[in-house]
């Protein structure tokens, strides 16, 4: 991979990536890694100057960087926050776009990236994927992220090479919107899993047995899954830095599966009681915690 540039050189194509957190630096370091030319645009300039130590050309601002770059990533925080990236002053659509291809990996509303999609090809004639991401910031850094595709098929397989060096699994789920509706799916799973856990290792310690060994003893068993292997040493032992994700996002998540929930007349008592559950903590913690600290909820006062 690293030596892609130089043994077929008219297949490379320049990236660019906007939004540098928890999960857009360490998957442009990925790029960066695998020998490709990367541009980088963030809102905050602090997080711009590592990459560009670390070989990766900055951009002034989102305009500027689809001029110089073939396919764009784009990792930001919500709806509202794409829209002013492609939209807003000197945004990606004011920048020449045939032939270009835009690849969202934030997790947003799937109208919204249907809407988004549309909007942006009439603007200036460029490509989309929404590509939302699972695996946190540890995938992030590791290249284990699985991430769902919605787009077209031509595009997905152009894109594809470029995302599997920051990710392990890249799926074409369908059309425009399903990537989306895909991560939809896939947090009601773990923000579930996030509550359950939480409530099992409260249990746990509060029946006076080691809950740090949890995942050891149910290995193998029915109960066993990444995220018990992952979450609960960091419930017990308080690990929240780096998070491994933060609680708005989460509830935000929720959020929007509900609402996808009532447009399709879909049962979800289970996200729900999460949605609320997360809801308590953002009261509780902080938008910006740890998603993680659910656990903290079920403390006993001291």
């Amino acid at each position: 991979m690293a030596d892609a540039s130089k043994e077929n050189p008219q297949r490379v194509e320049r990236l660019g990536y906007l939004g540098l957190g928890l999960m857009g630096t360490p998957m442009t370091r990925r790029l960066l890694k695998a020998g490709y030319q990367v541009t980088v645009w963030n809102r905050s300039e602090g997080k711009v100057a590592p990459l560009a130590e670390a070989g990766a050309r900055r951009a002034v601002t989102p305009r500027d960087l689809l001029t110089n770059s073939d396919i764009a990533f784009m990792c930001v925080t919500d709806a509202a926050a794409v829209e002013e990236v492609i939209f807003g002053p000197e945004g990606l659509a004011a920048a020449p776009g045939a032939g270009k291809l835009v690849v969202d990996f934030s997790s947003i509303h799937p109208d919204a990236a249907r809407d988004l999609a549309k909007r942006l090809k009439a603007a200036n004639g460029a490509g989309w994927i929404d590509a939302p991401v699972s695996g946190g910031t540890k995938g992030a850094e590791e290249g284990t992220l699985a991430i769902m595709a919605g787009g077209e098929a031509d595009e997905i397989e152009r894109a594809r090479p470029y995302v599997l060096a920051m990710a392990r699994r890249f799926t074409h789920m369908g059309p425009t919107g399903a990537g989306q509706t895909t991560k939809l799916c896939n947090q009601v799973i773990v923000g579930c899993a996030m509550a359950v856990l939480a409530e099992a290792t409260r249990l746990a310690v509060n029946a006076g047995i080691d809950a740090n060994r949890l995942p050891e003893a149910l290995a193998g068993g029915f109960a066993d899954s990444i995220p018990l292997q992952l979450f609960v040493p960091r419930m017990v032992q308080g690990i929240h830095s780096p998070p491994l994700g933060h609680i708005a996002t989460m509830l935000k998540d929720l959020d929007t599966v509900a609402d996808v929930a009532q447009a399709t007349s879909t049962p979800v008592p289970m996200a729900t009681l999460a949605g609320q559950l997360f809801r308590l903590a953002k009261a509780a913690r902080g938008a910006e915690a740890d998603a993680l600290e659910i656990y903290k909820l079920s403390a006993a006062e001291r």
